[in-house]
């Protein structure tokens, strides 16, 4: 297939349409996660549909003393990208196209989830993300756009405005992609030297490390719900000759410190010994949140959970989390 190069809305509005439309938007710079997403967008729209690619680099999200300037901008190799990947388009419009008349007097607000986090790092960064999401829905007019789960704050407060401002849009999320060393693929790992790189691997390992620590105390428990805590228990433990380690897991299982601060404390570790590293790893935050208000989660927490980070490597900032469920199925994530 060919992928048709847009610059302005008339012609994205000009092309034929049938079946299902489906949207990724991108900043470009596009990597394996990017192709991963366009894939996930053919796929729903079927050989019928259209999967259409935005790339624009949104100067509203970007604030003083960030790296508009240094955000890469490499359209033809992205051309490449999302014509492998099975895009039918690529709408790659001026700052003048989407914005004209120069900066928009009226914006969408993130509200309070948009001032945490990311927000609170990067003040005005989710207004300036959700302003530009709105008009690019509005001129694509899809059916369906994807995310990825890699910004998954981002991804929380785009549901939220597609459904408190009544879009009619479906929301796609799609799982993070990764290096086979478990860095999440991000157009600004270009920049990271190889020293720098082996440290943002800091990232991903505690990520991990949490979520290794809450699979752990979940078979834990799931181990002390098998046997009920009586003495036909403590007969069926010794008879199996792990009556002392079963009732130590039983303990480990059901103590308070367990749970959310347990996950944190492991991740944690990982980030504060590389902060030793060479080059060292500067923490931004480590954060356990609720996934629909991004706010942190206590040791009572129920359902579904995001295991957060944010830290910056040399001159790079890099962010990434994993999805974890807390309560009966909360081994799965």
């Amino acid at each position: 297939m060919t992928t048709a190069l847009l610059r302005t809305a008339q012609e994205l509005h000009a092309r034929p349409r049938e079946g299902r439309r489906a949207v990724v938007m991108t900043m470009g710079a596009l990597h394996e996660g990017h192709a991963s997403l366009i894939r996930a967008a053919r796929r729903i729209a079927g050989p019928d549909g259209e999967v259409v690619v935005t790339v624009f680099v949104n100067p509203l999200q970007f604030g003083a003393g960030e790296d508009l300037d240094r955000y890469p901008r490499t359209l033809e190799a992205d051309l490449k990208v999302a014509e492998q990947a099975g895009a039918d388009a690529v709408f790659a419009p001026s700052v003048d196209e989407v914005y004209p008349g120069g900066d928009p007097q009226v914006r969408i607000t993130a509200g309070p989830m948009g001032e945490r986090l990311e927000g609170a790092s990067r003040p005005g960064h989710f207004d300036g993300m959700l302003t530009v999401v709105a008009k690019l829905l509005h001129l694509t007019r899809p059916d369906v756009a994807l995310y990825g789960q890699k910004d998954a704050q981002q991804l929380a407060l785009i549901r939220r405005m597609v459904r408190d401002l009544n879009f009619g849009i479906e929301i796609v999320a799609v799982p993070t992609a990764r290096e086979a060393d478990g860095l999440a693929l991000s157009s600004r790992n270009r920049f990271l030297s190889p020293d720098e790189r082996r440290t943002a691997l800091a990232l991903s390992r505690a990520l991990f490390a949490g979520r290794d620590r809450h699979a752990a105390q979940e078979a834990l428990r799931a181990r002390a719900r098998e046997v009920p805590a009586t003495q036909a228990r403590a007969e069926a433990l010794s008879a199996i000759g792990e009556s002392r380690a079963a009732a130590d897991a039983h303990a480990v299982a059901t103590a308070s410190p367990g749970g959310p601060a347990a996950v944190r404390a492991a991740a944690r570790q990982v980030l504060d010994d590389a902060a030793h590293y060479d080059p060292p790893l500067e923490l931004d935050y480590l954060a356990l949140v609720d996934p629909s208000d991004f706010t942190e989660i206590g040791d009572d927490h129920t359902g579904e959970a995001v295991l957060a980070v944010a830290a910056r490597v040399g001159a790079t900032r890099l962010i990434d989390n994993i999805p974890l469920t807390f309560g009966p199925l909360g081994a799965a994530s």
